[in-house]
């Protein structure tokens, strides 16, 4: 007897996932627990084991195309040679991409059309932005030039072989452009960098190409969209100086202690956290009122192939540096393996995201809702600061917090930003 197997829904969030890979083919015998095949989901990408036995007669959807919650992807029967002529496979139907597209028109229409029940208090319709087309009556002028600056006199020739010189370099004052022997000593030094002629360009300006976007970053897209657009963000800066830290985190290595800068700028801001709760905080929208978190978990932001996600460090407060250090370790390396497991990355009350590694000096980061605050972490730069009276070498770290001022006011971050500077500027007070 025939019967189908729908996508399933891998992780809470989940609407819609890219099947990357299957791991049976068609006419082979699936037992019960062996490997189906593997989903990109919007979080991670996350290995599918067979629930029922049978055989696996038709896959409805290939790899590396895309199916929504539900959707039949394969058709199985009971028995190797059971025909599946006419059967229906079950669960809900995919819409072709025209009529959605045609229904998402139909439904931005519907909601612009005033209506005679109710009134059309406003709202937001997101603009069109499309890339302009590639030029068509275009020519490279450059190419053709430098064609006729290497047309040269056999003497300019000698003499340019003799000492090095690139004719390239140099306009010709002979007939159509041609370098004479009186044209040398206006020529440049062949090198390995030079200003001599290229191939022309084969693509027309402003060619391009187009690539659907992932699960992950069309979850990354929409949720930093309505973000920055529904969220009233505000930011605060805050230098810190960090050469105690610096010290400090050289003396632990040196007995055999790793940690690194991000864990000292998360262990510290726990503790502002704890001294700070307006910040650990948050906002639901659904109901339009401020979350006030008991606990203080931390999310810290990690970049992987394809997109983002932010695993949590739970009672993070709790954790000394080295738990912190190891459990950031363990979460990162668990995130670009794509092996997170839910719990580990959703919810949170406060974000870090750190760009120091990159060499980027200071940036104002999202907010993640439905936290209230994100802190943007920079890297150490040397620079001349003033002590006592005197300019003198430094080592600064810029720190910027976004915040939803629904939740906190300028002070409230403010003050939190001091206490981490406190806590980093003297971090022996870390180690407690």
């Amino acid at each position: 007897m025939p019967f189908t197997l729908t996508m399933p829904k891998l992780s809470p969030t989940m609407e819609k996932g890219v099947i990357v890979k299957w791991h049976k083919k068609e006419g082979d015998r699936v037992n019960e627990g062996d490997l189906l095949f593997e989903v990109a989901t919007d979080k991670a990408t996350v290995e599918h084991n067979a629930i029922d036995e049978g055989f696996l007669r038709k896959v409805l959807v290939e790899e590396g195309s895309e199916a929504i919650v539900n959707q039949a992807v394969a058709v199985f029967t009971e028995e190797a040679n059971e025909s599946i002529e006419g059967y229906q496979p079950e669960g809900i139907q995919a819409m072709p991409a025209k009529e959605e597209s045609t229904l998402a028109k139909d439904q931005t229409e519907a909601q612009a059309a005033p209506s005679a029940k109710r009134e059309v208090t406003g709202g937001m319709v997101q603009p069109t932005f499309k890339p302009e087309p590639p030029l068509q009556d275009y020519t490279f002028e450059f190419s053709t030039e430098m064609e006729k600056r290497i047309a040269a006199s056999p003497l300019a020739k000698k003499i340019a072989k003799e000492k090095g010189l690139d004719l390239s370099s140099v306009k010709g004052s002979g007939p159509h452009g041609r370098v004479m022997s009186r044209d040398i000593d206006l020529a440049q030094k062949g090198a390995p960098a030079t200003f001599g002629s290229k191939a022309a360009p084969t693509e027309a300006p402003g060619s391009y190409v187009e690539e659907p976007l992932t699960p992950m970053r069309k979850v990354i897209a929409e949720k930093l969209q309505a973000s920055k657009t529904f969220v009233p963000h505000f930011y605060v800066e805050q230098d810190i100086d960090v050469e105690k830290m610096i010290d400090l985190r050289t003396q632990l290595k040196d007995q055999g202690i790793k940690v690194t800068f991000n864990d000292f700028v998360l262990r510290a801001s726990a503790l502002a956290l704890k001294q700070h709760p307006v910040i650990n905080s948050g906002f639901n929208s659904e109901n339009n009122t401020i979350v006030r978190f008991k606990t203080v978990d931390v999310a810290v932001a990690v970049s992987i192939d394809g997109g983002l996600l932010t695993p949590i460090v739970r009672h993070a407060d709790y954790k000394n540096l080295g738990q912190i250090s190891s459990e950031v370790k363990h979460l990162a390396g668990l995130a670009k393996q794509g092996k997170l497991k839910p719990e580990q990355y959703q919810g949170g009350s406060f974000t870090i995201s750190n760009l120091g590694m990159y060499g980027i000096h200071s940036f104002k980061a999202i907010i993640e809702p439905p936290k209230s605050s994100i802190l943007a972490v920079g890297g150490i730069r040397e620079c001349a600061v003033v002590k006592e009276g005197q300019v003198v070498p430094g080592k600064r770290m810029m720190l910027s917090i976004s915040c939803d001022h629904r939740v906190v006011d300028g002070a409230d971050a403010a003050s939190f930003m001091v206490t981490v500077q406190k806590l980093l500027q003297e971090p022996a007070i870390l180690l407690i």
